[in-house]
């Protein structure tokens, strides 16, 4: 069975069904993903741990160890690798690629939860986890800097209101915040006055543990009212810990202040960063694998006006880099050779056919079968990118078959004209030479018997039939002549051997 008859004999089914694949791939253009290589990113999940004031050893042996125990567990998981240094632990989880990361997160969660009970008591913060792909590259840097509020303030505003809100965008993986200026308050001990008021090291940090608990306060009860005791004993600022008591030594107390130097500083000195020569604060975005990345960036450009409004006059927010720049542009050039292909293609085709109307449909169908393999293209998962579209650039060079099959279709067809019109023409010079042959004979069969009736002697002929009697030389001229306007080629012969009959049958008188 021919597969195209179907459509040629249903022409409105055929021009419905080309409308609704031109119209499945327009809508599957906006939701393929757009990057620069096809997205192969594995589902990556990165735990992080900090323990101020631990060693390498303290890490791996205390928090690493009871962790990946925990995420050994995990089924569906196909690497991990961590890095555990001073104060701080890595984990690296990387799951198959049929898991879902949402499933993949939900998992790691369980994991962590499981392993609370066996990392260290004093830990301040629980272990933090993020979606994303610690060897990617960040899409987007802000830069955030001030010119007369201090790195510290600058580094609190940069964290609580940029970096929280960027990090709601969807399929933001995770967006870090360095610098080195989170604000601290640094107390540095003095040994030698501790060791004059009977003190130790332990002493200070008992006492400064104690002025940063926020436990509950109780309550009051009354026979009319309720009253909960709201207050917070944690301290924010330096001047806050100089009225500090450490200890009462001979009925005096002894101030924080007495035994260690306090100042308001970032919490690591050993860590800066510089736009130009200005020293500001560095937000790196990175995605989540397998997201689109234009999207993720169009979508922190729409909201940062926004956040910039929301924040002090004095900071200065500045793109520092964009991944997605790249991108477009590479991917606006492989589009625009894509369409000059396609034009070339079509002019191509009708140089080869120069016919419009066989021309009109590759100009037809090559962009509709481009459109509708964006349509396939998204069920199978792929993405918009550089390979994809170069593919899509090449496979319109297969067209040049198209070039062919309409040319052998039209030689085809120009055979079978030219052997029909061939063989009704040698029918027609056939019947015309068999005629004109007929023709002659019969003229040459009438001027012999024309010069037989002109002798002296001429016989007459008796008809059997009616009786009468007629010259054999003028009946005999008459029906020739007769015979050669009337009777066609075909009747040639068999006029001769009525002739011939006449000339036995006929008896002379």
């Amino acid at each position: 069975m021919n597969p195209s008859r179907i459509f040629i004999l249903r022409p409105v089914g055929t021009a419905l069904l080309m409308a609704a694949i031109m119209l499945v791939g327009l809508v599957a253009l906006r939701f393929l993903p757009l990057s620069a290589l096809p997205a192969v990113d594995y589902p990556t999940i990165q735990v992080q741990t900090f323990y101020p004031g631990a060693s390498p050893d303290v890490m791996t042996s205390s928090v690493t160890a009871p962790l990946e125990k925990q995420f050994g567990q995990m089924a569906s998981l196909n690497q991990m690798s961590s890095q555990s240094s001073a104060g701080a632990s890595v984990i690296t989880l990387q799951f198959s690629l049929d898991l879902p990361l949402d499933i993949a997160e939900q998992e790691v969660q369980a994991a962590i939860n499981a392993a609370g009970n066996l990392l260290p008591s004093d830990l301040p913060a629980p272990p933090i986890y993020a979606k994303v792909n610690p060897a990617d590259s960040p899409i987007m840097t802000l830069a955030v800097s001030s010119k007369t509020l201090p790195l510290t303030q600058v580094q609190d505003l940069a964290d609580t209101r940029l970096a929280q809100k960027i990090s709601q965008v969807a399929d933001v993986g995770l967006v870090s915040v360095s610098g080195g200026n989170r604000p601290a308050v640094r107390i540095r001990a003095n040994t030698r006055a501790l060791a004059s008021y009977g003190l130790n090291i332990d002493d200070l940090r008992t006492t400064i543990s104690n002025l940063n608990v926020n436990t509950p306060k109780g309550n009051f009860d009354g026979p009319t009212r309720a009253y909960t005791i709201n207050a917070n004993d944690q301290l924010t600022d330096a001047d806050a810990y100089k009225s500090a008591v450490v200890a009462y030594r001979n009925g005096r107390p002894v101030m924080l202040t007495d035994a260690a130097t306090i100042v308001q500083g970032p919490e690591n000195t050993k860590l800066g960063a510089w736009v130009d020569s200005t020293p500001a604060i560095i937000l790196n975005v990175q995605r989540q694998p397998g997201a689109n990345v234009i999207q993720v960036v169009d979508g922190i450009k729409k909201i940062l006006p926004q956040l910039q409004q929301a924040l002090p006059a004095a900071l200065d927010v500045r793109l520092m880099t964009d991944r997605t720049t790249t991108i477009r542009a590479s991917v606006r050039d492989v589009q625009f050779e894509l369409a000059l292909s396609v034009v070339l293609v079509v002019l191509v085709i009708y140089l080869f056919l120069a016919n419009v109307y066989a021309t009109i449909i590759p100009s037809l169908s090559v962009p509709l079968s481009l459109v509708g393999k964006l349509a396939v293209m998204y069920l199978c998962g792929f993405s918009l990118d550089n390979l994809s579209l170069m593919a899509l650039t090449i496979a319109t060079g297969f067209v040049d078959d198209a070039i062919v099959m309409i040319e052998n279709i039209a030689l085809r067809r120009g055979r079978r004209s030219a052997a029909r019109s061939g063989a009704e023409g040698f029918e027609a010079d056939r019947l015309h030479h068999h005629l004109a042959d007929g023709v002659a004979h019969r003229r040459a069969d009438s001027a012999a018997l024309h010069g037989r009736c002109r002798r002296p002697a001429v016989p007459r002929i008796r008809d059997h039939a009616r009786g009468d009697h007629r010259d054999l030389g003028d009946r005999l001229a008459h029906a020739r002549t007769d015979d050669v306007r009337e009777a066609p080629a075909p009747h040639a012969a068999e006029g001769k051997q009525a002739l011939r009959s006449a000339r036995t049958s006929s008896s002379i008188t």
